[in-house]
């Protein structure tokens, strides 16, 4: 009697847990929406979508079947028992019991980890010849994705297949982005020599705020200022790395030791009247909020320099560190937002007026 067609075998498993451990190492800081990817529900995720098989050529995962696995089915890890499982979780089923998920988690699943996380990163993909409003299965991880879970690659050989992976889909903004914010982790014990607008060097002690200033001095700085300078620049502890006093004079800026100074003071040459940037940077803390706009205008309002001849920015490394989630809802209105890792662009925050709408048209 002739056998029927071999089944492809399934992926091999590794542990949930070891899944999200695999995920941080593929997604590092820096990552687009790597708490998505990274989290616990996305490596749960990942492992439902080996366990059934759903990769790119084999087969499909729907949102929900993540939600019916429960950790006593995935102890069933022969390759028949996976497939009736499989074919069963697309089925309607009564009470699940020790379920991983309640049925409205598929939500966050569908629009959080795989759209808005896996797929958009490519590491995973959806079918493109299903209607919108098909409840059939549309999401698989990529091959080369899933074949970063194979239990036998470890060690130097994941490291190297990671590395080729990050190399082959992450774009090369999210791989710059990538690498900045983790010099930002992880200085050098040297500390960071900086290259001012004049040619002059200095070094940086070692921190994730010494990071930031650089990027603001060397990347910032020529970016959006026409012609740079300057004038004052500090470290923690009120330390004095560079002061410009020629600069200051040639503008007529006279800031008394004793006053209250930011980490940066730049100005722009380039306007008929210069520009006076404060710059404020944020590793942790100490964004200019309406508190520190208003003690800077007191600076330069006795040295004759009117607002509009102000500029204030609050420089981060990246927005996905806490430390801009924590203090964006203090910035001040009439600022600026930079982040090191996305350097060509900037956040404004404008005032509006009570008597006046403003138009979209009008802001663009």
């Amino acid at each position: 009697m002739r056998s029927g067609p071999m089944e492809i075998p399934l992926p091999k498993l590794v542990a949930v847990a070891d899944i999200q451990k695999r995920l941080l190492e593929i997604f590092p800081e820096g990552t687009p929406n790597r708490g998505y990817c990274t989290r616990e529900i996305a490596a749960k995720t990942v492992f439902v979508m080996l366990y059934v098989g759903s990769v790119e050529g084999l087969g499909y995962l729907r949102p929900d079947q993540v939600t019916r696995m429960s950790d006593a089915q995935a102890k069933k890890s022969d390759d028949s028992a996976r497939r009736r499982w499989a074919a069963a979780s697309l089925q309607k089923s009564g009470n699940i019991r020790g379920r991983w998920y309640a049925v409205n988690t598929r939500e966050p699943i569908r629009d959080e980890t795989l759209r808005e996380g896996l797929v958009r990163v490519g590491a995973a993909m959806v079918r493109s010849d299903l209607p919108t409003t098909s409840a059939a299965p549309r999401y698989a991880l990529k091959t080369s994705f899933a074949a970063l879970f194979d239990p036998g690659l470890l060690g130097g050989h994941f490291a190297d297949a990671v590395a080729r992976w990050q190399r082959e889909n992450l774009s090369a903004g999210a791989l710059a982005r990538i690498q900045l914010v983790g010099k930002g982790a992880t200085p050098n014990v040297s500390g960071l020599l900086v290259t001012f607008p004049n040619g002059e060097t200095r070094r940086l002690s070692a921190g994730p705020s010494s990071v930031i200033t650089k990027a603001v001095v060397e990347d910032f700085c020529p970016r959006f200022l026409e012609a740079p300078g300057v004038i004052f620049l500090s470290e923690s502890g009120n330390k004095v790395v560079a002061r410009d006093e020629a600069l200051a004079k040639a503008i007529g800026l006279a800031i008394p030791p004793d006053k209250y100074l930011p980490d940066l003071l730049l100005v722009d040459m380039g306007p008929a009247t210069p520009l006076l940037i404060f710059v404020e940077v944020v590793a942790t803390d100490g964004p200019i909020n309406a508190a520190r706009k208003s003690a800077f205008l007191g600076i330069t309002h006795a040295a004759g320099f009117a607002d509009q001849s102000v500029a204030f920015v609050t420089a981060y490394l990246d927005r996905g560190r806490p430390a801009f989630r924590k203090t964006i809802p203090e910035l001040a209105w009439n600022s600026f937002a930079w982040c090191a890792s996305e350097p060509e662009h900037i956040i404004v925050l404008r005032e509006g007026c009570a008597n006046r709408s403003a138009r979209l048209s009008e802001l663009l």
